[in-house]
């Protein structure tokens, strides 16, 4: 059964960096054949913000670019998200998602929660 479970979400300071993680398992194809995604979800109810993807390609929302870096490593089954110039307005929950010859990430991690302070 497929699972991606996030880590390295907390409370941090205005200005701080944090990197989160993402563990995938129990995919049918190889890892590095899956494109991975982070989303973030401010509020319960609110809708998930795309933030970018590595796959074939490197893309990148508006709102993050210059700020976050998505990396992986295929050896260890593990994406990244390297956040730098928290702000307040990044507080939200971080999910990791995976898919493949799809338009829509169909793969979802439970999410880590990531809190900014002013």
């Amino acid at each position: 059964q497929e699972k991606l479970v996030e880590s390295g979400g907390g409370l941090v300071q205005n200005g701080d960096s944090l990197r989160l993680s993402c563990v995938a398992s129990g995919f049918t194809f190889p890892f590095s054949s899956y494109t991975m995604g982070w989303f973030r979800r401010a509020a319960p109810g609110a809708e998930h913000e795309f933030l970018g993807q590595i796959g074939s390609d490197l893309i990148y929302a508006d709102s993050v670019k210059g700020r976050f870096t998505i990396s992986r490593d295929n050896a260890k089954n593990t994406v990244y998200l390297q956040m730098t110039g928290l702000k307040p307005e990044d507080t939200a929950v971080y999910y990791c998602t995976a898919k493949r010859g799809r338009p829509n990430f169909n793969f979802w991690g439970q999410g880590t929660q990531v809190t900014v302070s002013s």
